[in-house]
């Protein structure tokens, strides 16, 4: 039996994240949208801001996906995408369990309760294991909502009918897609930029928040270990150096992040479609077994995304005395 009355149980853990998750769903996908709108907007200062996006032909030199997700409407100006469909079906759907699934909560859970505690429960020790206790508490419900959400965008672009339903025209050899309605959230690399984004935001809040101003600036600059005289001026000097090539470094990782999960979700899927057209008529026995290989994907580019991004945190957050926190 569990038990309710303690702060690490996945009640309690859920009862403290629910508004947090929600929050950042929220944010992620205004920043989705602004950064669509900022990439639109740039690919068109050289040309007629009013033209559309048009997809290869049938018989063109160009195939497989588009890099670029379709603009399908537009709200107030802002273009609203194929990818921004798919990652708002999946945030409703995951807020809409998560309310379901904790509306009556019981002591003993079934059902939803009983899945969404054991995914809780699993994440938390997981997450604790790498942070330690104090920082998985304060930053836990991002890098669950983070695994959760990215999971789940993975599996629904692999859902039949993403890709695969939207606007053509027959072909000779068959109905021609050349518009998708639907296509796979982290395939578009404003999904993932944004992702990036939010957690620098968080990854620097944090680091305020458990070593301060002056803590951050010593953690990238100052010397470690215990040193006299010349050998402390050397090292200064070494460990400033060594500063600036870790400024550098942060100032990338958000585009590695964006570019690891981006590509490798958008390589899955252009396979997936190469599979297709290799034989019209049996091309979804061949995928069959490539699906199977992007559902395994799908949950290794979800557990990258949030290792990468926990321990960056860690690296920034541990304080230099005292055992680390992921062995505490």
């Amino acid at each position: 039996m569990i038990d309710v009355s303690s702060r690490n149980s996945p009640q309690a853990i859920l009862g403290k994240a629910k508004v947090k998750v929600a929050l950042l769903l929220f944010v992620t996908v205004v920043a989705v949208c602004a950064t669509t709108a900022l990439s639109g907007r740039a690919a068109f200062i050289y040309g007629n801001p009013n033209q559309q996006i048009h997809f290869p032909a049938a018989g063109s030199e160009e195939h497989g996906l588009s890099q670029k997700a379709a603009e399908i409407a537009r709200i107030f100006g802002v273009p609203i995408t194929n990818s921004m469909l798919v990652s708002w079906i999946v945030a409703v759907v995951l807020i809409v369990f998560a309310q379901f699934a904790t509306r009556n909560m019981k002591r003993v859970p079934d059902g939803a309760q009983n899945f969404l505690e054991w995914l809780v429960g699993g994440l938390y020790n997981f997450i604790q294991g790498i942070l330690g206790p104090h920082l998985t508490e304060r930053t836990f419900w991002f890098f669950a909502t983070v695994f959760i959400f990215i999971l789940s965008a993975n599996w629904a672009g692999l859902i039949p009918g993403v890709g695969s339903v939207g606007w053509g025209h027959q072909t000779p050899h068959g109905f021609k897609i050349e518009q998708p309605l639907f296509r796979g959230a982290n395939a578009d690399v404003n999904m993932t930029l944004a992702m990036s984004l939010v957690f620098f935001a968080g990854w620097i809040v944090w680091a305020l928040r458990e070593v301060g101003p002056s803590g951050f600036v010593k953690e990238l600059f100052g010397p470690k270990g215990d040193s006299t005289g010349v050998l402390k001026m050397l090292m200064i000097v070494v460990f400033f150096a060594a500063g600036c090539l870790e400024i550098v470094s942060i100032l990338f990782r958000p585009v590695s992040l964006t570019f690891r999960l981006y590509g490798n979700i958008f390589a899955g899927e252009n396979m997936l479609e190469t599979m297709a057209r290799l034989s019209p008529h049996f091309g979804w026995l061949l995928q069959i077994p490539f699906y199977f290989l992007e559902l395994l994907m799908g949950l290794v580019q979800a557990l990258v995304f949030t290792l990468l991004t926990a321990v960056f945190t860690l690296l920034i957050c541990q304080h230099e005395e005292g055992p680390a926190p992921a062995h505490g």
